[in-house]
């Protein structure tokens, strides 16, 4: 199994956190998150990671030759967008469209997960395309909004009417089957339009929900956060202290031993 995370930005909206080194690589309670998330995938079975760098792609390659030294049995390789400073993840998502043969998952590398959300998603229906998803009572301008139909997404963005809104996407898509094929032929016909440098790739998932199936896989009641920005990092810090062991809980464990 394969996963790309998409990591080419610099997280502006977290300086001066992000002045040097990229937001997939910014520190949340003691570990990167690009290292949570490789932690779970590793869990899961995920040993092809590769990551969509950009801003710089130095640092991001330095750390995952330590992750090689500590998951030998795992492959980690980058692919660059040169772009990254004026394209948006549609393009850094296409430069990666050699990679999406076989099934795959698909992470926003901003993306704070518990390994349940994961699980969650690994263990759906066997779907061309299944998109995690959250709900709550109200979203924000900021929250990537879907529209659903019987568990079947009919539009993703964060423009949709609130009345067409049943959830928002996480930023983690798993492709099966024909899934990659049809993601990938997407992204060609997308990127022949000038304006896609300046769009997400979940418009292209938009566009291909009225005609390939793409199931929506809730994961509510699981812990996950996104980080565009610094309030966001403090959030994170308190959902990943929530995850240790107490220390009553290490004595329980001993005595029951």
């Amino acid at each position: 199994m394969k996963a790309l995370i998409i990591g080419a930005g610099q997280g502006k909206r977290l300086l001066p956190l992000t002045e040097v080194e990229p937001k997939a690589l910014l520190e949340v309670g003691g570990k990167s998150l690009l290292e949570w998330q490789i932690e779970s995938l590793i869990a899961c079975g995920v040993e092809d990671i590769v990551v969509l760098a950009g801003f710089n792609l130095a640092a991001v390659e330095e750390r995952l030759e330590s992750f090689a030294r500590r998951w030998p049995s795992a492959s980690f390789r980058c692919v660059y967008n040169p772009f990254y400073g004026v394209a948006d993840n549609l393009a850094t998502c296409w430069m990666a469209r050699h990679e999406m043969v076989g099934d795959f998952l698909l992470l926003n590398s901003d993306t704070l997960f518990s390994l349940p959300v994961l699980e969650t998603l690994l263990a759906s229906a066997p779907a061309p395309i299944s998109l995690a998803v959250d709900h709550k009572e109200k979203y924000d301008d900021d929250d990537m909004k879907v529209q659903l139909q019987d568990g079947r997404l009919l539009d993703i963005g964060k423009k949709l009417p609130a009345e067409r809104v049943q959830g928002e996407s996480i930023g983690m898509l798993y492709f099966r089957g024909e899934g990659p094929r049809h993601f990938a032929a997407a992204l060609e016909a997308a990127m022949r339009d000038p304006a896609a440098i300046r769009q997400w790739y979940l418009s292209v998932i938009a566009a291909l929900a009225p005609k390939v199936e793409i199931q929506a896989v809730t994961i509510s009641g699981r812990d996950w956060c996104e980080i565009d920005y610094p309030v966001d990092v403090q959030t994170a810090k308190r959902m990943v202290a929530s995850w240790r062991p107490k220390p009553d809980d290490n004595l329980a464990a001993a005595e029951s031993s």
